[in-house]
């Protein structure tokens, strides 16, 4: 005898990865005077992407609440479902890049953010700190 509920729940989207887990996989490409930054974020609308520029970095974050209810033929409630996340990536672009140089569009789940390359003399260069040796 099949058990119908286990059924249900396997064949539902129940057990599927939550969105955002794969989201915000990006692309960068080089142009002659500028980046351009291809990011997916599936299952996300505009309203929940916020795009921020600060200190150097540019901070792109999506935020996405669902809420799933059921109801057999009388109304009552047969399953109900809430899913909260939130998923955020930062890249540095330097401190020569200003709001007003950066461009962005998001369509059908793709955020496309258009900025320029920033004068490499502005772009801080990177100082390590040598490893602790053992005493």
């Amino acid at each position: 005898m099949r058990n119908l509920i286990m059924d249900d729940i396997f064949d539902s989207d129940f057990l599927t990865p939550a969105k955002g887990v794969n989201a915000m996989r990006t692309d960068i490409a080089e142009k002659d005077n500028s980046y351009v930054l291809n990011m997916e974020l599936p299952g996300f609308n505009k309203e929940d992407v916020k795009v921020s520029l600060k200190d150097g970095y540019l901070n792109v974050s999506a935020e996405h609440h669902d809420d799933k209810e059921e109801k057999d033929k009388k109304g009552h409630m047969i399953r109900s479902e809430r899913y909260h996340g939130t998923c955020s990536r930062s890249f540095y672009v330097g401190d020569g890049i200003k709001e007003s140089d950066i461009n962005a569009k998001f369509d059908n789940g793709e955020l496309i953010i258009t900025l320029p390359k920033a004068d490499e003399k502005a772009v801080e260069e990177k100082h390590f700190i040598p490893q602790l040796v053992n005493a």
